[in-house]
């Protein structure tokens, strides 16, 4: 199949790029590589790869129409990178995904990466039904993406738990990744609002749940999927102390509140049913992060703690 991916330069895109390269499949890197050609370089070795430089905000008909399926992860991601940039969030996240779904044939296959983000701070246990409450401005432009994208019947939504592990395109301001750095740079990690509940699903679990899709779509088109593993919903105390177990670092309460004030437990129940599960355990992806910081210095960090 001819397939894109937008975004296929970043944290996920790269070994989602990869993993259907090997599968076979045509695949089109959509990307305006802001931070650097270097993680798609061990791609080019591939003759069924194309790459196309190209910022999502101008895409054009003829970029979309030659592909089966497109998956869309281009965007902005995460609570800090939003704030930022909170005019770029919009046009990026809602605006430029909303554009782009008016240029799309009807049968074109969708799969959007939306995100578990916009649950807030509920509390409580949410499926796909919960009343969405988004806490921060990446919560809020996802879920208005995800609200158009699902208006065409030829769309899966994949809503993510926070994602953690080792990637050629590097993200460290996600949660337990960040975490980690800090207990191996700093030797310590500091806490606001330790009790807080959130979810989490390693990045290669995350992938295979794009690659399902694949192979499940008459029973996945046109709704929407938690993804992640009801063991995999933990505290920030909790998470703290994995890798405290791993590094031997210090954990330090404050008192601070936190800009980020997510607290909920997700259900995935829905897209078990069908037969996806999850590999990876937390403990696992501590460890290979503990074995890439011992070495690994990232030019740009964000508080997310």
């Amino acid at each position: 199949m001819n397939i894109l991916v937008t975004g296929g330069a970043g944290y996920k895109g790269v070994i989602l790029s990869h993993e259907l390269l090997k599968l076979g499949h045509n695949v089109t890197i959509m990307d305006n590589f802001m931070y650097g050609y270097e993680p798609v370089l061990f791609l080019t070795q591939y003759p069924n790869l194309n790459v196309l430089k190209k910022d999502i905000r101008n895409v054009e008909e003829s970029d979309l129409k030659e592909h089966d399926i497109i998956y869309h992860l281009a965007g902005i991601s995460g609570y800090p990178a939003c704030e930022a940039n909170p005019h770029s969030a919009q046009l990026i996240n809602v605006e430029a995904t909303k554009r782009m779904c008016t240029m799309l044939g009807r049968e074109q296959m969708v799969i959007y990466a939306s995100t578990t983000s916009f649950y807030g701070k509920s509390g409580n246990l949410c499926t796909e039904d919960t009343l969405i409450k988004p806490v921060s401005l990446y919560g809020i432009t996802k879920y208005e993406a995800e609200k158009f994208m699902m208006l065409r019947e030829h769309s899966v939504a994949l809503r993510f738990a926070t994602i953690f592990g080792v990637s050629p395109k590097m993200r460290t301001d996600l949660l337990v990744n960040d975490f980690t750095y800090k207990a191996v740079n700093d030797r310590c990690i500091v806490l606001f609002e330790n009790t807080s509940k959130r979810t989490f699903i390693h990045i290669r679990d995350a992938i295979q749940a794009y690659l399902f899709v694949l192979d499940h779509y008459p029973s996945m088109k046109g709704n929407i999927f938690n993804v992640g593993d009801n063991n995999l919903n933990f505290t920030k105390q909790e998470i703290a102390e994995a890798i405290s177990r791993e590094t031997g670092c210090s954990i330090i309460d404050s008192s601070l509140d936190d800009f980020d004030a997510r607290n909920f437990e997700v259900s995935f129940d829905k897209i078990k049913a069908l037969g996806y599960r999850v590999e990876r355990t937390l403990d696992e992806g501590i460890k290979e992060m503990v074995k890439l910081y011992s070495f690994y210095r990232p030019f740009l960090t964000y508080r997310t703690i």
